[in-house]
């Protein structure tokens, strides 16, 4: 018998490789469809039966509802702005105390609540319970803004407080009086009913949060430190129900911030010889800053999508996207190295995908006809949660990649640690079941915080910070932060107020209900 010819033997072998890879990638589908397939009878987080409780209702009547609005308009009227750490509106802020103290004034003569100032301008309640043994919580929000002038284009003028088409305009009523004000508004009406909670908690509210929180937050953080105080979780602004943002999506999806990223603002410089522009050098300090800027704008930080939580937003969504997203998001295993580079397509989603890096501010040149001697440059990046500070700056130096530009560190911090979000973790699940009483047709997942918040002052205090306040963002909303045409419905004002209301009441309960086998949403 004679030897099969090579040919033969090649053809047989590329035979057995197509056929395995056939075969692995029919196995791969079938894994595929029936991980999809699975996914409407399990939906991790939606596992624990709640017993019905006895919580007092709000139904919040005409009177009330003119006299909350009343109140949640003249706080937006008080300029309680912040321009930097040094300079702050400290006359608005004392306005502000003002206002507090006359529109919930049993908060502040209830025996059950105990208020204190924090470094002059900064609010610290403790609001006791009847079973010390509960570990408290605490919810936090900031009175102060950022600037805002009516020249900029706003369609009322910022601190107006006017209503058009049912909506309230005015800076900080989504960032953050409105959260603030409802806050205080729902232990207003509690306390009026004769509520008095069994698990005690502490309301924050920082007066210079927009300058990164520096003498407020922390220094609420240092009394209650000092205290010895630990907290169950706390509650902070951050993320929001989206409605429409996310294509494919095909329901409201309330995201609770889990972690945020990090952050560091560098400061690059060039310093050369000054000199007269008629006799220029062949590059200038100008030149020289503006090519490593824009070396850093074309080479991006590396993609990181699944080195953080932020995959399992996607995930624990995927139930409620469309075909053929819902094949995809319910196959990250598979398809995250795709959906990495779809989402780095824009602006709004590339944020998920890396640490980004944002050129701020550029300063040079003090006369048309003088070559300037120093040219400096402001960089902000938000660090990804797979990455740290000193990894970032490592990248930044090895890309402007020019011992002329000399890089110094202004401020910066790693990203915060990742709260928990399973079945068994208190603070997300019963934050999630308030969200879900009063807006059932919502789906809620564990996000990712982009913006940093005065809740990164108190990981000491706590494992579990969540950044979630019930404000409804469509599409172009979120531009209205720290934007023009700030606002907020009058109907979702009343939604914070009833949010605060309901959370107050869930959170006496000792501990979580176990989890079940039959899922079902609440």
């Amino acid at each position: 018998m004679t030897e099969p010819r090579p040919k033969f033997k090649i053809f047989k072998f590329l035979k057995i490789i197509l056929s395995s890879f056939a075969i692995t990638i029919l196995l791969l589908f079938t894994v595929a469809c029936l991980r999809t397939l699975s996914l409407d009878v399990n939906v991790g987080l939606q596992l624990a039966r709640w017993e019905k409780t006895n919580n007092i209702s709000l139904v919040i009547d005409h009177h009330q509802r003119e006299e909350l609005l009343a109140n949640f308009k003249e706080a937006i009227r008080i300029p309680t702005v912040s321009f930097s750490e040094t300079e702050i509106n400290t006359t608005a802020l004392l306005e502000f105390d003002r206002l507090l103290r006359k529109a919930f004034p049993t908060v502040f003569s209830s025996s059950l609540v105990h208020h204190e100032l924090v470094a002059n301008y900064s609010h610290l309640f403790w609001v006791q319970g009847s079973q010390p043994d509960l570990v408290p919580y605490m919810l936090l929000a900031h009175i102060d803004v950022v600037p805002a002038s009516e020249s900029d284009g706003w369609e009322a003028p910022p601190f107006s407080a006017k209503e058009i088409d049912g909506f309230i305009y005015g800076r900080g009523t989504l960032d953050d009086k409105g959260p603030l004000m409802g806050i205080l508004q729902a232990l207003e009406y509690l306390l009026i009913k004769g509520y008095a909670p069994r698990r005690g908690f502490y309301i924050g509210l920082g007066h210079d949060e927009e300058v990164s929180g520096y003498n407020g937050a922390m220094n609420i953080m240092r009394v209650l430190k000092q205290r010895g105080v630990k907290l169950s979780f706390i509650l902070d602004e951050g993320l929001a129900i989206l409605d429409g943002f996310i294509g494919g999506l095909h329901v409201p999806a309330a995201l609770i911030g889990i972690s945020e990223k990090g952050l560091a603002t560098v400061k690059l410089s060039v310093s050369t010889v000054p000199g007269h522009a008629s006799m220029p050098p062949s590059e200038t300090s100008i030149g020289i800053l503006a090519a490593a800027v824009k070396r850093l704008e074309e080479n991006p930080m590396p993609r990181l999508f699944g080195h953080g939580p932020e995959r399992g937003i996607f995930e624990h969504l995927a139930h409620k996207f469309t075909f053929p997203l819902k094949f995809v998001m319910s196959n990250l295993w598979l398809f995250s190295p795709l959906l990495e580079r779809v989402l780095e397509r824009s602006p709004d989603t590339n944020t998920f995908v890396r640490t980004t890096t944002a050129i701020t501010m550029f300063n040079a040149g003090v006369k048309v006809n003088v070559i300037p001697s120093l040219a400096e440059a402001y960089v902000n990046l938000r660090i990804h949660t797979g990455q740290s500070l000193q990894e970032v700056l490592d990248l930044v130096q090895s890309t402007v990649g020019d011992q002329r530009v000399k890089l110094e560190l202004v401020d910066g911090f790693d990203p915060l640690p990742v709260s928990s979000s399973d079945e068994k973790s208190f603070g997300f699940q019963i934050i999630k079941k308030t969200v879900l009483e009063i807006f059932p047709t919502v789906t809620v997942a564990p996000g990712i915080c982009v913006g940093n918040t005065d809740s990164r002052h108190f990981k000491d205090l706590t494992n579990d910070i969540y950044r979630f306040a019930p404000k409804w963002l469509k599409q172009g909303d979120a531009q209205r932060f720290h934007g023009l045409n700030e606002r907020i419905s009058k109907k979702n004002y009343e939604e914070l107020v009833v949010f605060f209301f309901s959370l107050i009441q869930n959170c006496d309960i000792q501990k979580l209900p176990e989890p079940h086998s039959s899922v079902h949403e609440l």
